[in-house]
């Protein structure tokens, strides 16, 4: 019996002018381990969402077709009835987050399931172990980086031993070495324990070698499912940039200029005696664009926002030449307008043609009407990046600009960067490091944090 069957499925969101789903139709056994690929706003995040449940029961809209998981009609039953054999991890874990404490943010699920506190916690620590992320157990979650975050929000799944693991961009905000960890431990996962996995990917090397099975879609219809092998032939004809490497972009134009940004013996700690950085020092010319490397939970992200003034200095000292901008790893969570067009004119005393000319750069013609919380991860990412550029700052600061962003996307990103070079300096955070090969002058690794074990 196939733990989820999907027929005929069609769904729009409220006032959307197309569907996000058309027609779409498969089944999956118990075991499998589904790779969905697809470019962004293609549809891949609502295909999670109606095996979660979420579609239509959360976000409305038009739904037509059918969708059961194990043998329960999604219509007809709700997310929290779906919580004992179907677990999701969202694109985005600041969203999931409930609790302050790690500990009882992945005892959660399996205490609403009816565990007492003791097996709970006990299941807890298990999952948290898996994830190579039981030193977190006695954090609070508002402390974690973002890459802590999506482990913690993995743990949350694992604890709930489910059925069907539904998993969003699962590995967006891990370093390297913890994304090959945790899809091995995935793989694992469907051989010992049967559980059916399905995952969407813009980084779809790893999850290519683990996965048994793949799905593409295009404008919300599903063009491919196919065993791996059979996809890997018609992704090299159809759709070469989810296989292919990023090829070289990078062009110097004339060197770096004057120093824009220059930290000094920086050393910052969000608890007393537990320093996520130390010592550490940097200039951002002019004229070129620095990567910043390292894993999850060594100070990148703290560093950034340390550099554009968001957090206010413990030890050494920062100077800043001019105007700062950060993009934040979730931008979607500083929304504040109705319409696209609105929230990058927001920065710009609400210069809507200019507004409109920066999200036709990033590639979002045509949405400028849109609400910001209707567009996909990637598009939202995008969003984000044209409110920044907008503002024309000196520093731009990045941070992980290309989650949730499709290879060709990704492509454009890093000529759009490369064109402006000389205008600015800018500051790159990110674990793609293809994308940083591709668009970085040079990259500086970080050290410190615990890499992810998987065991």
């Amino acid at each position: 019996m196939a733990v989820a069957r999907i027929e005929n499925l069609s769904f729009s969101y409220p006032e959307a002018a197309t569907a996000a789903l058309r027609e779409v139709s498969l089944e999956l056994e118990r075991g499998e381990v589904v790779l969905v690929l697809g470019r962004s706003g293609s549809g891949k995040s609502t295909l999670l969402r109606a095996l979660s449940g979420l579609v239509p029961h959360f976000h409305g809209g038009r739904f037509s077709g059918s969708v059961s998981v194990a043998g329960r009609d999604t219509r007809e039953t709700p997310p929290a009835a779906l919580a004992g054999c179907v677990a999701t991890l969202f694109q985005d874990p600041e969203d999931q987050i409930i609790f302050d404490s790690v500990a009882n943010e992945v005892a959660f699920g399996p205490e609403n399931l009816g565990a007492s506190a003791e097996q709970a916690h006990g299941r807890a620590r298990e999952a948290l172990a898996a994830v190579g992320a039981e030193h977190l157990l006695g954090r609070a979650t508002r402390e974690l980086s973002g890459g802590e975050l999506q482990r913690v929000c993995l743990a949350s799944a694992l604890a709930l031993e489910p059925e069907l693991l539904v998993l969003d961009e699962p590995t967006s905000q891990l370093d390297p070495g913890g994304a090959e960890a945790f899809l091995a431990l995935i793989e694992r996962l469907a051989r010992e324990r049967g559980a059916t996995v399905v995952l969407s990917e813009q980084r779809p090397t790893l999850p290519l070698a683990i996965c048994e099975r793949v799905l593409f879609l295009r404008d919300g219809r599903l063009v491919l499912d196919a065993p791996r092998e059979q996809a890997l032939e018609w992704l090299e004809v159809e759709e070469p940039g989810f296989l292919q490497a990023p090829g070289p972009v990078r062009e110097h134009t004339g060197g770096a200029g004057e120093v824009v940004c220059s930290l000094h013996s920086l050393t910052y700690a969000y608890r007393p005696g537990e320093p996520v950085l130390e010592d550490a020092s940097l200039e951002i010319r002019r004229g070129e664009i620095v990567g910043l490397a390292g894993p999850n939970g060594c100070g990148k992200t703290t560093l950034a926002k340390l550099a554009c003034g968001l957090l206010d200095l413990q030890e050494g000292r920062v100077e800043l030449h001019g105007r700062a901008g950060y993009l934040s790893q979730d931008p979607g969570r500083y929304v504040v307008c109705e319409r696209a067009e609105d929230e990058v004119a927001l920065g710009i005393d609400g210069d809507l043609p200019a507004a409109r000319r920066w999200l036709g750069e990033l590639g979002l013609a045509g949405r400028e009407r849109r609400h910001p919380r209707d567009l996909s991860s990637g598009e939202r990412e995008r969003l984000g990046l044209a409110a920044v550029l907008a503002i024309e700052p000196d520093l731009l600061v990045l941070d992980e600009p290309t989650r949730g962003v499709d290879p060709e996307r990704k492509r454009e990103l890093a000529e759009l960067l490369r064109a402006h070079v000389p205008e600015r300096a800018t500051l790159l955070v990110t674990h793609d490091t293809g994308f940083a090969a591709a668009v970085c002058d040079r990259v500086l690794t970080l050290p410190g944090a615990r890499e992810f074990s998987g065991v």
